[in-house]
């Protein structure tokens, strides 16, 4: 009612004066009363005009929004507008998840072909280290002539082949130069997509940023495995009267870098084709990851993780194994000569210590003991037998068997099936005296089984920022 009446005053003056008031000033009064004024049917009386107009200016003061929210709205609008002005989209192509897949494929291959050019004691045939130049073979007798007599002053020549043949030779080296071939196929088919998809910015930055890291891995790891070679073409690096061998240290990084580097591609391909997925249907793309987020599922991620942990341990004391020709030694299981152990004085043997106090008698035995590699090499794959089937069984307790989607079920039991395999494998492979074709079939089982295991966990992990995005095309469906 105040508000009423102080507008029928202000109407009633303004009628008063107008008579002694210029037609221009009351022009002007009207341009700046013109915002706050309805548009009204002709004939209508200014008093009535005047009352609406009061009520709307009063609105407008109490709808004005307080400091807080105003620093919300003004976040929001910095966020949004960094969003627009950046150059990189939200989410990655489907085609770059398909591409990282096929990379893993072609990384699968080349460890299962190095384990065979290894087991043909191929790996030290070639001598020298050349990333381009190398990725020619010889090409006339004079080239070949040249190559066999560089291996023919190699302490693998001189102690293991005096009597090799050039025909033989080549049979050798055409092994280790298809495995050098394929690592610079590998680098070159995924370095130059890499820059195609960043520069047309078919990727995320994250993703990017991934994309860079795998590829200066896959750089490294023609190094390492140069590094791993050299060690086999010197005489100081094995006993006097040893097999020569590459440096079991070395063949376990450079198995161990190709093994990261395999899983680097996988889970990034599996987590595009992933966000994809969920991102095509954000409703049912928000059911699957409610489901995921049952704290049922909660100690089964954990579980999966250190799973995940254990098989890649027991892959790299398979390395350790493969670099001693451990698995040449107590070729029968479960027991290893009269027990199901070596005596201690053959496990924990001063040989291999190097300090005059025997400090490092342990973890020297643990690295270096043929016997004890072996030992430690069967309690970890035990281990992991074990592991999985409690695994099995946990999962198909009420609580968590309820609340697992079913693909997550299926890799559970995937995972049963792949451990049997690589333990049928690993225990042919020691009692028919390592041949070749067991041997890299066992090699391939274990990252079959490191598969199983990252394919779960990623079937199992809630993507933090798919589920924002899933959120935020909700809200955008809800507003429209």
């Amino acid at each position: 009612m105040a508000s009423l009446s102080l507008g029928v005053r202000r109407v009633v003056a303004q009628v008063s004066r107008s008579p002694f008031v210029c037609r221009q000033c009351i022009r002007q009064q009207s341009k700046i009363a013109a915002p706050l004024r309805s548009p009204l049917p002709r004939g209508q009386s200014p008093i009535l005009r005047a009352v609406r107009a009061v009520p709307r200016r009063y609105e407008s003061t109490i709808s004005k929004p307080g400091p807080i929210e105003a620093l919300a709205d003004d976040a929001q609008a910095r966020a949004s507008s960094s969003i627009k002005s950046s150059s990189f989209p939200e989410t990655s192509s489907k085609s770059v998840g398909y591409f990282l897949l096929a990379s893993a494929a072609s990384v699968f291959g080349i460890v299962v072909f190095g384990g065979l050019t290894r087991l043909t004691e191929s790996g030290l045939s070639i001598t020298e280290w050349r990333p381009v130049t190398g990725s020619l073979p010889p090409l006339s007798d004079a080239d070949w002539q040249s190559e066999f007599d560089k291996y023919r002053a190699s302490p693998e020549f001189k102690l293991l082949n005096p009597h090799m043949t050039l025909p033989e030779f080549k049979k050798i080296y055409f092994m280790e130069w298809t495995h050098r071939l394929w690592g610079r196929f590998i680098g070159m088919s995924f370095v130059l997509p890499t820059i195609y998809f960043i520069a047309r910015r078919r990727v995320t930055k994250r993703m990017a940023l991934g994309l860079v890291g795998i590829s200066g891995l896959i750089g490294f790891q023609g190094v390492i495995g140069w590094w791993m070679v050299k060690s086999g073409l010197k005489d100081d690096l094995f006993a006097p009267g040893s097999h020569p061998r590459v440096s079991q240290y070395r063949l376990t990084a450079h198995l161990g870098a190709a093994f990261i580097c395999y899983s680097s591609m996988l889970l990034a391909g599996l987590s595009i084709l992933k966000q994809n997925r969920l991102l095509k249907d954000p409703q049912a793309g928000h059911s699957v990851l409610s489901a995921l987020q049952s704290p049922a599922l909660k100690p089964l991620r954990r579980y999966v993780a250190a799973l995940t942990a254990l098989v890649f341990v027991t892959a790299m004391s398979g390395g350790l194994v493969a670099g001693l020709d451990a698995g040449l030694i107590y070729n029968e299981f479960p027991m290893m000569g009269n027990g199901l152990t070596p005596p201690k004085t053959e496990l924990f043997d001063k040989f291999y210590s190097r300090r005059e106090d025997g400090s490092d008698i342990w973890w020297r035995n643990m690295l270096e003991n043929p016997s004890l590699v072996q030992l430690d090499h069967r309690i970890l794959a035990t281990t992991t037998f074990f592991a999985v089937l409690a695994l099995f069984a946990y999962a198909r307790r009420g609580r968590v068997a309820a609340a697992m989607p079913k693909d997550v079920r299926k890799g559970v039991m995937g995972m049963v099936h792949l451990v049997s395999l690589q333990a049928a494998l690993g225990i042919s492979t020691l009692i028919y005296m390592v041949p070749t074709h067991l041997a890299a079939t066992h090699q391939a089982g274990a990252l079959a089984l490191l598969t199983g295991a990252l394919v779960l966990g990623s079937r199992l992990r809630v993507p933090p920022k798919t589920l924002a995005l899933i959120k935020q095309r909700l809200a955008a469906a809800k507003k429209q």
